[in-house]
């Protein structure tokens, strides 16, 4: 019960911070967090809820070329340092990992870090494709590069079958993820109806912050990107 307690609390920091960052993407400002966020008694919550949300919670940051507030960047930098990967950890974990190291990074923060190895995309079919690159939207930013990037421009049309599959499926979150990367990707097929998919996937899941805060990040790189 207590544990159970416990993920219902972290779900709820996720959803809280998700609000947040769409808030921003869409008004503008700084992502700020709450008081104790950073060393107060809810620090070791908020810590594991930006691990959740990983890089999204300076995307506003990254998209504008603006400065986060250095109590947001603290709390990212406390859940990279103390929720780093498992030597067994899964490659979206790592892949996770790395780009909160990265946009650290851009940030004046830590060392450059090294890229994961991606082969396990080169050979996962479409559908384990859309699903692995959803929970790796943080990494679907203009400009940027890499391997799950790159072979996500390779496999396009895959993506977009997944994305159709995700929304038949009622997948809302999945559906939202591979819709930010299909903003980025060129060869999708126009057949596909991205513009109405999206608005049908906020129309039915964009109640969920989470589902928001990706459908929001593709609406906002579709300007960023034409400046990167």
């Amino acid at each position: 019960m207590e544990q159970s307690g416990t993920s219902a609390l972290l779900q709820g920091v996720v959803q809280d911070l998700s609000s947040d960052v769409v808030s921003v993407l869409r008004d503008g400002g700084h992502v700020q967090l709450s008081g104790g966020a950073v060393d107060g008694p809810e620090a070791g919550l908020a810590a594991a809820a930006v691990r959740v949300l990983g890089a999204d919670l300076l995307l506003p940051h990254v998209l504008t070329r603006t400065p986060p507030l250095p109590d947001t960047l603290d709390a990212v930098r406390l859940a990279v340092e103390n929720f780093p990967p498992r030597s067994d950890a899964a490659p979206t974990v790592v892949w996770s990992h790395w780009a909160m190291e990265r946009t650290l990074h851009r940030f004046g923060q830590g060392e450059p870090c090294a890229e994961p190895g991606a082969d396990w995309l080169g050979a996962a079919t479409w559908q384990l494709l859309t699903h692995q690159l959803a929970v790796l939207a943080p990494l679907a930013v203009p400009g940027e590069d890499g391997a799950v990037i790159r072979a996500a421009r390779s496999r396009s049309v895959d993506v977009a079958r997944g994305f159709v599959r995700a929304v038949r499926r009622r997948d809302w979150l999945q559906a939202a993820g591979a819709g930010r990367w299909l903003t980025l990707l060129d060869g999708v097929p126009d057949t596909l109806g991205l513009e109405s998919g999206l608005d049908f996937v906020e129309l039915m899941g964009g109640s969920d912050p989470r589902v928001a805060l990706q459908l929001e990040a593709a609406r906002a790189m579709r300007w960023t990107g034409a400046l990167v």
